[in-house]
């Protein structure tokens, strides 16, 4: 497969059930609470979740925000403040930044909560709904607010399958949905980048023209992480293309197979696993243009 022209379709299996699921539950709901990967909040918005929220308040969770570059999650942080959303920058394993969650939901909500007081409606719970793409750290989300393993968590998409609540003992409740993809990507490079981070299941994709195409893209942005991470020679990445750069890493890891070829197999699913997981260091893979 060409390096540039990395093929990927997804078809989620339960897309239209559960696009009916969140539809309905709007309604149950006073906001939206909507995760998005700090790496790629752009990509892991999906255009269909913005069409069915329509006007429902939303607080948007820039979710991994550890494993991305600070400078540009500060960006993202301004750019959704300039649309008049809340949005905070948040780490849901390690809680980082979750102690700012409920003070940001009762401000979203303060015009709903004034009313409710005129009404006599004190104390009065509010109810969330938690929306994302597959792999967002949603159930991650969850049960840091509630204090145990509501939900499901692994590390791979799909695991919510039906609809939860979940009371997190303040008033508050939190609706998960099953994460979902849109049916057809129109744009591969949104793809790719889901695929970067692990939305889109392995077993649909060519893992070593993914990896090599996320070389390309660290070794432009991010050359110094990249090389001293692999123990990379600087000068024979300058002109390298992704492949190459697989064969690299390949090699100073010692990956081989009988006969001393390189193992880029192997070397592909270390660089995906390692750039999931946070330890290539802090890499975002957009920059805020338009949300």
């Amino acid at each position: 497969m060409a390096e540039n022209s990395l093929s990927i379709q997804w078809f989620p299996g339960h897309m239209a059930k559960t696009r009916r699921m969140i539809a309905d539950s709007l309604k149950l709901t006073d906001a939206v609470v909507e995760l998005l990967d700090a790496r790629i909040p752009a990509a892991s918005a999906n255009p269909e979740l913005a069409r069915l929220l329509g006007r429902k308040p939303r607080i948007v969770l820039l979710n991994k925000a550890d494993s991305a570059d600070p400078e540009v999650t500060k960006a993202w942080l301004r750019t959704f403040e300039k649309k008049g959303i809340t949005a905070l920058a948040v780490d849901c394993r390690s809680g980082k930044g979750l102690d700012r969650f409920r003070p940001a939901v009762r401000k979203t909500l303060s015009a709903l909560l004034e009313r409710r007081s005129a009404r006599g409606m004190v104390g009065g719970g509010l109810r969330l709904m938690v929306v994302g793409i597959p792999n967002v750290g949603k159930s991650s989300f969850i049960n840091r607010l509630a204090g145990s393993r509501r939900a499901k968590v692994e590390d791979r998409p799909g695991v919510t399958r039906g609809r939860q609540w979940v009371a997190l003992g303040d008033g508050m409740e939190l609706l998960d949905t099953p994460g979902v993809l849109w049916p057809k990507f129109e744009d591969q490079q949104v793809a790719e980048r889901l695929a970067f981070i692990g939305s889109v299941k392995d077993d649909v994709l060519d893992l070593e023209a993914l990896s090599a195409r996320l070389l390309a893209l660290l070794a432009k942005d991010y050359p110094q992480q990249l090389a001293a991470r692999y123990r990379l020679d600087p000068e024979k990445m300058v002109g390298a293309d992704g492949y190459g750069l697989l064969e690299q890493v390949a090699r100073a890891r010692g990956m081989l197979l009988p006969g001393g070829v390189l193992n880029t197999e192997r070397a592909s699913i270390t660089v995906l696993d390692e750039f999931r997981g946070g330890s290539l260091g802090r890499i975002s893979l957009e920059k805020p243009k338009a949300l």
